[in-house]
């Protein structure tokens, strides 16, 4: 966070009156600033119960980010990140580095009742890594645009398959104050991540039949193979407002929200086309502090 203030804002305010002495400018922080640094937020997040649902919930979340000796990480959702390459004095910069998170999708309760009859999945443990690149100083000294391509694998026992996420994000402060980004992604995934969320099975469609009984005429949750491949897009923005001082330092307030879209097979799948929405909103506000 200490890159992002803008230099038009810090020199702000209007010419002197005639005959008066310009007041001094505010230093600037320098847009290469290396120095290590902590922001750690907390709040309440909106999500889908799963994905592809047409319900939603409220749930408690966390972030962080920051740098230590040149090496910066932070922290999306359930997922963190390191960037092990070190920033230098240029405007384009490589990063690269691993991730590792959790991935919570359909492993707990459901609220809708019929998908809640389909198998309960395991929560799936996310390895792997991530490169891309970064440009610094396009609109001025302190934004910063980044392409990168993510790749994780489950390595527990979940959908044991891999995920591949192109990711472009792009920030900047508006003020001392103020700091707003957006970001566009979309999924790859492989075929055991489609089956094991997605496809529903005869068995499985057969067995809600049976549990459901006559309720609802005797409906199921009908079969349905799923096939991996491009899943979808994600779209969000990000707004950061300083309450005790600015960016660098102290209390600030921060929200999110965006917007999903399932596509192929996975909009298809009854869990989603039948029972839920291929559309998805999500958002998260809370309060962080920066050291």
């Amino acid at each position: 966070m200490k890159l992002a203030l803008i230099a038009a804002a810090l020199i702000a305010g209007a010419t002197p009156a005639f005959g008066q002495a310009a007041a001094p400018a505010p230093t600037l922080p320098d847009p290469n600033d290396q120095s290590d640094t902590l922001t750690v937020g907390a709040g309440a997040a909106f999500i889908p119960d799963y994905e592809g649902s047409d319900d939603y919930r409220i749930i408690p979340a966390a972030a962080a980010r920051g740098r230590v000796g040149g090496i910066a990480f932070f922290t999306r959702a359930t997922y963190l990140y390191v960037d092990l390459i070190p920033r230098g004095s240029g405007t384009i910069e490589l990063d690269a580095g691993p991730i590792a998170g959790l991935r919570f999708n359909r492993s707990g309760k459901i609220k809708d009742d019929i998908v809640d009859l389909l198998p309960s999945r395991n929560k799936a443990i996310e390895v792997g890594g991530f490169v891309g690149v970064t440009a610094h100083g396009l609109t001025n000294p302190y934004d910063s645009l980044s392409v990168r391509v993510e790749v994780v694998k489950d390595v527990g026992n979940g959908h044991g398959s891999t995920v591949i996420t192109p990711t472009i994000d792009f920030g900047t402060p508006l003020s001392r104050h103020t700091y707003v980004g957006a970001s566009l992604s979309a999924d790859w995934v492989g075929g055991g991540y489609a089956d094991y969320y997605y496809s529903v099975t005869p068995a499985e469609s057969a067995a809600t039949a049976e549990m459901l009984g006559n309720l609802l005429g005797g409906a199921r949750v009908r079969a349905f193979d799923a096939d991996g491949g491009y899943k979808g897009w994600k779209a969000g923005l990000l707004a950061n407002q300083s309450l005790t001082g600015d960016l660098t330092h102290g209390l600030s307030l921060f929200g999110t929200a965006g917007y999903s879209r399932l596509a192929g097979d996975f909009r298809r799948s009854p869990i989603v086309a039948d029972r839920g929405s291929a559309s998805q909103w999500f958002g998260a506000v809370g309060l962080g502090y920066t050291f």
